[in-house]
């Protein structure tokens, strides 16, 4: 691809989708357009009535997909991770927003319904995409968020002060002690990959940051129980916990609530795929 010799868009657009394909990215064509969508800021569907004239190439085009050949995150090169209603500023040091997680925020949002000033924390926000969206999805509540990594913290300030989250860096382990039984729900969206369970997609094993990835122990369990700890430390009475975990993980995490003796109500959620992505509980006692 030779940019400013003549090239129209849609030649371009071509060719780097089969330059994209043959380096095994999974969604060539996609990412391609999105590519050009970014150089040109006009929308994929203004892009695409672009493509059906003789709009040249944009500049620069040729060296955004040469990067995303070598496999760097479409997000990393572009900034921006779309997640529910937000546009999410991301890059290296954070973990980018899968859309699985989107139906965790669901059953958050769904869970809020009819409450007035609802008090949530998201611990291990990561790029706060989860605070973010139930800020922004539920105005009315009052949202928290716990991020350990200072780069993570850094791309989680960015995003979230504007939606007026409360972001406090520190540990999912022993954050906001000062809390302590006054969330009527803890989300969290932990780390969870087993130790050795290497990523296949080089966009997650090379450039998604390993403390976003790894859950701790062989299993990778231990951040997931510790977050499930803390969400019984940080709950009122009748309070909502939901945890995202690997599909593998479903049965273990609700034999290890049900076992603890502290929640009722354990629950499998399935994400849009089918697969076991979340489980739910309610912390024992009177509902507040």
């Amino acid at each position: 691809m030779t940019e400013g010799t003549g090239q129209s868009l849609a030649e371009a657009v071509r060719e780097a989708a089969s330059t994209l394909a043959a380096a095994g990215v999974p969604s060539p064509r996609v990412d391609a357009e999105l590519l050009a969508e970014h150089l040109l800021g006009v929308g994929l569907g203004r892009l695409r009535a672009l493509m059906l004239g003789d709009t040249p190439a944009p500049e620069g085009y040729q060296d955004l997909i040469a990067e995303r050949a070598r496999r760097i995150p479409l997000q990393h090169i572009t900034g921006v991770a779309h997640f529910r209603y937000l546009e999410l500023a991301v890059g290296p040091g954070v973990f980018i927003p899968r859309p699985e997680t989107e139906s965790v925020v669901q059953l958050v949002i769904d869970r809020l319904q009819g409450m007035a000033h609802p008090k949530v924390v998201d611990l291990g926000t990561g790029s706060g995409a989860i605070a973010g969206s139930i800020a922004h999805e539920v105005p009315d509540a009052e949202v928290h968020a716990v991020e350990f990594s200072e780069f993570a913290h850094a791309w989680a300030a960015r995003n979230l002060l504007p939606l007026g989250v409360h972001l406090i860096r520190g540990d999912l382990r022993d954050a906001l002690p000062g809390h302590n039984g006054t969330f009527d729900v803890v989300v969290s969206n932990p780390p969870y990959i087993p130790a050795e369970a290497i990523p296949n997609e080089p966009e997650v094993a090379l450039h998604d940051p390993p403390e976003a990835l790894y859950g701790g122990g062989a299993d990778g369990m231990e951040l997931p129980t510790a977050a499930a700890t803390s969400a019984a430390r940080l709950l009122v009475p009748g309070g909502y916990f939901v945890m995202e975990h690997a599909e593998v993980q479903a049965g273990w995490i609700a034999a290890m609530l049900e076992r603890s003796g502290l929640w009722d109500a354990v629950t499998t959620h399935h994400d849009l795929n089918g697969k076991d992505r979340a489980t739910s509980a309610v912390l024992a006692g009177p509902a507040a």
